[in-house]
């Protein structure tokens, strides 16, 4: 297959995803129809290495997940996740029902190590998944290594329907209480934007801004990103730190202190580049789900996916009472450790737009419900989670 034919396939396969997405007004998400194309592709003409032929191998796509999550973390100041502690604390505890109802239900009914090999990857992304993957491969549990990658690639097929009904109901809710006068666009990096750009670069606010070009922006972002890289190699003889975790933290840091601006990847012009090689990356992962496998293992996969939610929903309605979040909102933040950024980005972004085509309600609907979606993720999936694995690898 030469490398343009492939590169249209999958962009072709994005872009159906977007059309049913758009089509469907969000009720069938985008990802979830692009990753059923994805593996009737690869269990039918798709070569295993189309991703890399298209011109995204895995070295590329690790650059823009640098890049990626380094500009995500602009998104949130440092008042940002102190305002969102209740985001934080509903997050940890959809985690905690994930842990109680699978090592209780879970183990009986399907074994104590496939609970300790399924927990990491099913609330966590890649990172917590090949820890595991490896862990079990070690300690000569060959099928339970390839079900930690299949539970990651199929977590999300639960995540992406169930999330987008729940944030359909919150947003409905907050659209009713908006046209009423109840309610007012939080501010977020979203309000009083020409103030923001002006004042966001601290550093730089004597330079003129015909000095501040794309190439400049994307040199800061990848700066950031590097010392973030560095910081994690630094302290590995300490204690074990995962650089894109870091990488999130200096993110924070950096756009706090005034180094880089807000969504900077998106004002150089990289960011839709940047998401579309991520998403081919993500994608790539379902070319280890062969039918064989998916068949083998289809009992404990859809097993511990449906407890594993379950739980979630318990302890997140729980947490949700108690904090006064909305249930459909505490549930939907609970919901993003299937899945992560971007898709807990795509899918916010997707029901705000099918709920309503006007601008202010649009944005009054993302200051409430954007950064809590991405609070979520980034506590879940990129923190948690990796710290679980490092925990549970020990006990296989």
């Amino acid at each position: 297959m030469s490398q343009m034919l492939a590169l249209v396939i999958l962009i072709g396969i994005l872009f159906i995803g977007d059309l049913v997405a758009v089509r469907t007004k969000a009720w069938i998400p985008s990802i979830f129809i692009c990753a059923v194309l994805f593996l009737l592709g690869y269990w039918t003409f798709f070569p295993q290495d189309i991703v890399a032929i298209a011109g995204v191998p895995s070295t590329v796509a690790v650059m823009l997940m640098y890049l990626l999550i380094t500009n995500m973390g602009t998104l949130l100041s440092i008042q940002e996740l102190k305002n969102q502690w209740k985001t934080i604390l509903i997050a940890i505890s959809g985690i905690l029902g994930i842990i109680a109802i699978l090592f209780t239900v879970g183990t009986l009914l399907f074994g104590y190590k496939t609970m300790i090999v399924a927990i990491p990857p099913l609330v966590g992304g890649v990172v917590s998944s090949l820890i595991m993957a490896e862990g079990a491969k070690e300690a000569g549990l060959v099928s339970l290594s390839v079900f930690a990658i299949v539970i990651y690639v199929m977590q999300g097929f639960a995540g992406y329907p169930i999330t987008s009904i729940m944030l359909k109901k919150e947003g409905k809710r907050l659209l009713a209480k908006y046209r009423n006068g109840e309610l007012t666009v939080k501010e977020t990096t979203q309000s009083n934007t020409v103030v923001a750009e002006k004042t966001e670069l601290k550093l730089f606010k004597n330079m003129p801004e015909k000095y501040n070009t794309d190439f400049f922006k994307f040199f800061r972002l990848a700066l950031v990103a590097y010392l973030a890289y560095l910081v994690s190699t630094l302290l590995e003889p300490i204690v074990s730190v995962n650089a894109f975790v870091l990488c999130l933290l200096f993110g924070v840091i950096a756009s706090s202190a005034g180094f880089l601006e807000k969504q900077v990847l998106q004002k150089a012009n990289g960011f839709g580049f940047a998401i579309l090689g991520l998403m081919l990356f993500i994608f790539d992962g379902l070319k280890k789900a062969t039918p064989s496998m998916m068949l083998e293992i289809i009992y404990p996969l859809v097993g511990t996916i449906v407890l594993g939610v379950i739980g979630m929903y318990i302890f997140s309605f729980i947490a949700g009472k108690f904090l006064k979040v909305s249930t459909p909102m505490a549930f939907s933040i609970s919901l993003t450790a299937l899945y992560g950024f971007p898709a807990d980005y795509i899918i916010t972004n997707e029901v705000i737009k099918s709920l309503t085509a006007d601008e202010k309600e649009r944005e009054m609907l993302t200051s409430h419900m954007l950064p809590p979606m991405l609070v979520g993720g980034f506590i879940t999936v990129t923190i948690v989670s990796v710290i679980l694995a490092g925990i549970f690898v020990k006990l296989l």
